[in-house]
């Protein structure tokens, strides 16, 4: 999944390429430790910090940002998952040892 952290006026400080677990319900997503609730369309809250995410799944054309929200930031791959997500979502096993991406 994509997985983005919005600050203030919904600036983007981090994103990430990374494995979730959700709960029975749906309602619930879980993240590197993290439990964040479903709010709205694609975003999530975690409860303790109040921090807004952004989530939602990768895409083949690699924008996974959507629209025309492609920038500067990098987009981490976790490690867990660099290999499916260059070789199975993008369709790129060149570029299975590439660590980030810009989409």
């Amino acid at each position: 999944m994509y997985i983005e952290l919005s600050g203030p006026g919904g600036r983007i400080e981090s994103a990430r390429i990374g494995r979730v677990t959700f709960s029975k319900t749906g309602k619930t997503l879980y993240y590197r430790g993290k439990s964040l609730q479903h709010i709205g369309r694609a975003e999530y809250v975690e409860p303790g910090s109040r921090d807004h995410y952004f989530i939602s799944g990768c895409r083949r054309d690699g924008n996974d940002r959507g629209g025309n929200n492609s920038g500067s930031l990098p987009i981490e791959i976790d490690e867990d998952v660099r290999q499916e997500y260059w070789r199975k979502i993008r369709g790129h096993p060149a570029r299975a040892n590439e660590r980030v991406t810009y989409g």
